[in-house]
């Protein structure tokens, strides 16, 4: 009884750690976004700084994971849980990832003359945040309907990504002048493309771990 309370409080403690660094991802996404519409290079400065505390937790999840296979051996869900948890940690850490490379072009860009794409880049950012946030909802309650759901809502991204990259390049060909501005856009908005493929990525684990299924590439 005592090993399985322990092996209860571990897991516990790495579902916790889990949504404490997606809730770190999501703001950094979100505070990325905000430095490049509202021009805020002290904003995007705050999210390279916060990076290495998203390193930190991926760290310690990382540690957690092992511990809790090398000394509980968990069995059934609760080992399709830790598994899901060390697939799911490295996935969040590339999310941080592209937030600090959003940052970063937004430092670039704020001194620049500014391009109208803030619209559809911030339609972008804050579908990839609500995204990002309920497949980690979903995951925690283990809930793979909702998380069956959103894989198939990764289109409304994908969509808006077309749409402006459609936009960008004909904005380049019409006004060379603002080649090097759309240029950093485009890389912006791959991006946040990318953070929707992330978060299919957390659901199709979350429907393993629930479920036992992979469903990877089956759609």
């Amino acid at each position: 009884m005592e090993f399985h309370r322990r092996l209860d409080a571990e897991l516990d403690l790495l579902r916790d750690r889990v949504l404490l660094m997606g809730g770190e991802t999501e703001a950094a996404v979100q505070k990325a976004m905000y430095s490049l519409s509202e021009r805020d290079t002290a904003a995007a400065r705050e999210v390279l700084e916060g990076d290495d505390r998203i390193d930190l937790l991926e760290l310690e999840i990382d540690r957690l994971c092992i511990e809790a296979l090398a000394l509980r051996q968990p069995a059934a869900r609760d080992l399709r849980f830790v598994v899901s948890v060390a697939k799911i940690n490295p996935i969040l850490e590339r999310i941080a990832d592209h937030a600090c490379n959003i940052a970063r072009a937004a430092i670039d860009l704020n001194d620049e003359p500014q391009l109208d794409t803030r619209g559809e880049l911030r339609r972008m950012a804050d579908i990839a945040s609500r995204q990002l946030r309920d497949a980690l909802d979903a995951f925690t309650r283990s809930d793979a309907a909702t998380a069956r759901a959103l894989i198939g809502r990764d289109d409304e991204i994908d969509a808006l990504y077309d749409h402006l990259f459609r936009d960008l390049i004909g904005l380049m060909a019409s006004d060379p002048t603002t080649t090097t501005r759309a240029a950093r856009l485009l890389f912006v908005a791959k991006h946040l493309e990318r953070v929707g493929d992330y978060v299919t990525d957390i659901c199709e684990l979350t429907v393993y771990m629930t479920e036992a299924e992979f469903i990877r590439h089956s759609n």
